[in-house]
């Protein structure tokens, strides 16, 4: 019973990592910018999940407090998406 709870609060986490690894995938074979935009919109979820969502319903995205973790991940989200758009080819 406490496991099958632990796992259903693990979704944010995991629902965060698809993506990431989606935008990995698009980076290795296809656009190196998309699949950083891609991965950059991963982070970005996480953020917006952790803000959302209590201290148990974000499961693993809970690390230290929420206003960190949501601003940590926001700006490390906005950090990578904006050098995709800003270095050259």
């Amino acid at each position: 019973m406490a496991g099958e709870a632990q796992r259903r609060s693990e979704w944010p986490l995991i629902l965060s990592l698809l993506v990431a690894a989606t935008g990995l995938v698009v980076l290795t074979f296809y656009n190196w910018r998309n699949g950083v935009l891609v991965f950059s919109g991963a982070v970005l979820l996480a953020g917006l999940l952790r803000a959302t969502l209590t201290d148990t319903a974000a499961g693993l995205l809970h690390v230290r407090g929420r206003m960190f973790d949501t601003a940590f991940l926001l700006g490390a989200g906005l950090a990578i998406g904006t050098l995709a758009l800003i270095v050259p080819n």
